[in-house]
């Protein structure tokens, strides 16, 4: 199966577990997008330079 086949499909899926709603379904993958931002942050802050020293030795959440 192609990439491009393997998107169509994760789009499908997306679009319908909001119902149809394509407003719904690009609201939900911009939430998701800034939880995985945030994340991302949080890991950058972790392995900068005294990161680890700032934070102790807890992990990301």
């Amino acid at each position: 199966m192609s990439m491009r086949t393997l998107n169509e499909a994760a789009i499908d899926k997306i679009v319908a577990t909001c119902n149809g709603d394509l407003r719904g379904a690009l609201r939900a993958l911009l939430l998701v997008n800034e939880q995985l931002e945030a994340e991302l942050a949080q890991l950058y802050a972790v392995v900068s330079p005294g990161g680890l020293a700032q934070r102790g030795n807890q992990a990301l959440h």
